[in-house]
């Protein structure tokens, strides 16, 4: 089969790859027909990680089941299906709390697992012709027959329920003002979610003309930070006393200004002086335990200067951590299949899977309104 393979700082190719085959009962083969580009995807094609060449990207995954596991009980050739981009068993401490994204089983010495992604298991990605979804039953979520809302149901595999996470790590609640730093799908998906929750005010904060002005195109309000201070707009706007919950959907490659200089602690330090006291931020955002392109020593560690005493201050709250698709993808499903939310908006592009070394190429400069990118690998 055709899949993105990685093969070193800022380059992929679309190369033939040997097929997936079922290797446990549980096991489900899954042609895909739709699988997104991630922000994620781009810390490794920018050598940001330790993903060594030969990886097959893709983590955001909708297909038709091909072929099914002998141990498999809920699922059908022929059922339309996403899979959350946590690979997850079902049964360990972890994943029967809810908690999917750090299952206990799938990735051993490691809590969590992903297809496709460096150091998160053995799991091939989806960026490919097919993939192999082990345990089944509880990782593959049934669609509506035909390909109705296919760019809005792909969403469901991450970006969607990560900004829905970026929401309940901050409690946001009906009538809260919110804060998005970050733009980007992911940013996006918080401030949508917000909307959908019934936020009265969402900023969004960002500086890519595209972005800002779809955030605008949704209901909420853009923020240029090139044109000054975030912390300072956003404090004009609610008559100086701050929003009530803000959500960090930048993580470790943050930049100050319009300079692209990388300053990884800014957003956070941002969110410090834009939340009102006694407020909560979420932060879903990604931040990881090594980032060999970081800034400064410190940043390569890991390790960020945040500004913990003004927490204390103003009694913020704070939750992180990768987002637990399974626990928020059957309610954002219904609420896509009901009308009530429309996430395809974000997508700017739909293109073959012989298109991805340039589709990555410009996602990564956001360059020609790339904000989001969907592959179909049959096209």
């Amino acid at each position: 089969m055709q899949a993105v393979m990685y093969k070193g700082p800022y380059e992929v190719a679309v190369e033939q790859v040997e097929d997936p085959r079922i290797q446990h009962p549980n096991d489900v083969i899954v042609r895909v027909t739709s699988t997104a580009i991630c922000g994620s995807d781009l810390h490794m094609y920018e050598g940001r990680t330790a993903a060594e060449p030969g990886i097959v990207f893709g983590h955001e995954n909708l297909g038709v089941i091909e072929e099914v596991g002998e141990g498999v009980t809920s699922l059908s050739r022929g059922d339309r299906v996403v899979m959350p981009f946590n690979v997850a068993c079902g049964f360990c401490k972890n994943c029967t709390a809810g908690y999917t994204g750090f299952c206990l089983t799938v990735n051993p010495g490691f809590a969590g697992g992903a297809y496709g992604y460096v150091a998160m298991g053995p799991y091939v990605g989806g960026q490919a012709e097919y993939v192999k979804v082990p345990y089944a039953d509880f990782n593959c979520l049934k669609l509506p027959e035909g390909t109705d809302n296919e760019t809005d149901f792909v969403l469901l595999a991450d970006i969607f329920p990560t900004g829905y996470h970026g929401n309940e790590l901050a409690d946001v609640r009906p009538g809260d003002t919110v804060a998005v730093y970050g733009g980007g799908p992911v940013g996006l998906m918080a401030a949508y979610s917000a909307l959908l929750r019934g936020a009265s005010k969402v900023f969004v904060v960002d500086r890519v003309t595209e972005r800002l002005r779809k955030a605008e195109e949704i209901g909420a309000v853009p923020i240029d930070f090139t044109e000054g201070s975030p912390v300072e707009q956003i404090q004009e706007q609610t008559d100086g006393q701050g929003t009530d919950k803000g959500i960090d959907a930048v993580g470790y490659q943050a930049q100050a200004g319009g300079e692209g200089r990388e300053e990884p602690a800014i957003v956070l330090n941002s969110l410090v002086d834009t939340v009102r006291p006694t407020g909560a931020l979420g932060v879903p955002g990604l931040y990881v335990p090594r980032d060999p392109g970081g800034p400064d020593e410190q940043a390569k560690q890991g390790m960020l200067m945040v500004s913990i005493g003004r927490m204390f201050e103003k009694g913020l709250r704070m939750g992180t951590g990768q987002c637990n698709v399974k626990r928020y993808n059957r309610h954002l499903r219904d609420l896509i299949i009901a009308g009530r939310a429309r996430p395809g908006f974000v997508v700017s592009h739909e293109l073959p899977l012989a298109q991805a070394p340039s589709a990555y190429e410009k996602f990564d400069k956001r360059v020609e309104g790339y904000t989001k990118v969907v592959l179909h690998p049959h096209e």
